[in-house]
């Protein structure tokens, strides 16, 4: 912990729990195996998953382990393992996020839905404007879970580098925030959302972290030819 503790007015380390985060998950990614309406019976299926497993970074991941995460953290017969365990396994080379890098990914979440929306919704509209075209209608399924260990706080630490609203200049920081936790061991970061006043986010850097996953409400994001959006619910 004496990383951490020892610089004055730096981040500090908490022992917390939180019995309810939510995570945002597209849901496209809420559905049956892409190859399951092709088979007949069970014999098929597993042909048939055979050759996902052959495509899908995640399954990879859970048999082998890639650079960076080692199969042995992934997590295996608990619910929704699939979506833990994808979310470490799916990190994007070319666009890390805020506190995970190149080699592999984290289960980001938040203690409200509002942030959780004010969140994805600002990535999407930045990739909406990459492209040149706010139309679009996605809609996100939520994931609810508990969490407890040690953590790195930066609430009370908006000015922290890794906090900066420009990933550019934010996510370098974070990205070495987050090595030097995953070294120590600890758990993940807390922090005060960017793109959400007042709202807290959490990054769980392990995927056991995350426990006694289930899935909740739906919510479609509305781009109607403006950056701005809308938030309909879903059922």
């Amino acid at each position: 912990m004496a990383g951490f503790e020892a610089a004055p007015g730096g981040p500090k380390l908490v022992r917390a729990a939180f019995a309810r985060t939510i995570r945002l998950v597209a849901s496209a990614r809420l559905r049956e195996a892409v190859l399951a309406p092709l088979a007949d019976d069970a014999e098929d299926l597993a042909l048939l998953a055979e050759i996902e497993a052959a495509t899908s970074g995640r399954l990879g991941a859970e048999a082998r382990g890639r650079p960076g995460l080692g199969a042995a953290e992934l997590v295996h017969g608990v619910p929704h393992a699939r979506f833990i365990n994808a979310s470490f396994a799916y990190a994007r080379p070319r666009a890390p996020n805020r506190f995970n890098g190149p080699a592999r990914g984290a289960w980001y979440a938040a203690l409200a839905v509002e942030t959780c929306l004010a969140e994805v919704g600002w990535h999407l509209t930045a990739a909406l404007a990459d492209a040149g075209d706010f139309q679009a209608v996605v809609d996100y399924g939520e994931m609810i879970a508990s969490m407890a260990g040690v953590f790195v706080d930066l609430r009370g630490h908006a000015d922290h580098p890794s906090l900066d609203p420009d990933p550019a200049l934010g996510y370098p920081h974070g990205n070495a925030l987050a090595a030097q936790a995953i070294a120590a061991g600890h758990n993940g970061i807390i922090y005060p959302s960017v793109r959400h006043a007042g709202g807290t986010c959490i990054a769980a850097l392990w995927p056991n972290v995350v426990q006694s996953v289930v899935p909740g409400a739906m919510h479609r994001l509305v781009w109607s030819g403006s950056a701005a959006f809308r938030v309909e619910a879903i059922g």
